[in-house]
């Protein structure tokens, strides 16, 4: 949705690597907004976004109008059952039935054989993956581990609203995620992890948290108990700070040799 970062950057050079022309979307989707505030409030910079893109490898830059999107109200709905009754879904209703709309449109008119999404937005991930299942986009879709700051904060365009103080704040979130997936990676369970991250983060007044929750990454349902060989686990968190809604997760995987994070 523009306001591009080194995030962003990273899935562009990947595809340039990987195919002959890239195209590049940048559109604010109204559709997905629940908040009218944030929508009228988030980032567009149009112009410095376009300098970034051609240095990276992009060779066409789709920056559409929403009347040109939008001619007439969707009317059509999106179910993904579990999938989105949780984390996002729950908090943020029609969110993921905007998302779906406006990526079928995107997938429809630019026909790719591949896209490039940020594991940021890992339910978002999830979501395009089942969407393009379910309707038989011909595409093969690759997800990019998400792109952090030097003190752990997970780029976002949203970070560019953060003042000095709630931006020295902000990293609380990466803090929360590393100690509550140690915990799941020394066997704790589920809830212990989610216990004590949710302390960490209550400690700060600042922070209002949304959600904490750590789940199976296939699904995204609940985990129960503790991780189970082979089981990847996503631990994911949604807080409010300063005005600003930020996300993250992290995934940890077990394999012969242990867990590691993604």
């Amino acid at each position: 949705m523009g306001a591009l970062h080194e995030g962003h950057l990273q899935l562009v050079r990947a595809a340039a690597r990987e195919n002959d022309v890239v195209i590049v979307s940048i559109f604010v989707n109204p559709t997905q907004f629940n908040n009218a505030e944030d929508f009228r409030r988030y980032p567009r910079l149009p112009e410095a976004d376009a300098a970034l893109l051609a240095p990276a490898g992009c060779t066409v830059l789709f920056l559409p109008a929403v009347e040109q999107m939008y001619p007439k109200p969707a009317m059509l709905t999106f179910d993904f059952g579990l999938l989105e009754r949780v984390m996002e879904g729950e908090h943020r209703p029609g969110h993921f039935n905007g998302v779906a709309t406006v990526v079928s449109k995107l997938f429809h008119l630019s026909r790719p054989h591949r896209a490039y999404f940020g594991q940021k937005d890992l339910q978002q991930v999830a979501i395009i993956r089942q969407l393009t299942a379910d309707l038989s986009f011909d595409l093969e879709l690759t997800a990019f581990p998400t792109v952090r700051e030097a003190d752990g904060l997970a780029m976002s365009s949203r970070n560019r609203r953060l003042s000095v103080a709630d931006r020295m704040l902000a990293p609380r979130l990466y803090g929360a995620l590393t100690l509550a997936s140690q915990m799941v990676i020394d066997g704790k369970p589920a809830a212990a992890a989610q216990q004590v991250a949710v302390q960490y983060l209550g400690a700060e007044p600042a922070l209002t948290l949304e959600y904490f929750e750590v789940v199976d990454a296939g699904t995204l349902q609940p985990l129960t108990g503790r991780a189970q060989p082979a089981q990847a686990v996503a631990l994911c968190v949604a807080a409010h700070l300063g005005g600003v809604r930020l996300i993250d997760n992290i995934v940890v995987e077990s394999s012969d040799k242990g867990f590691g994070c993604f």
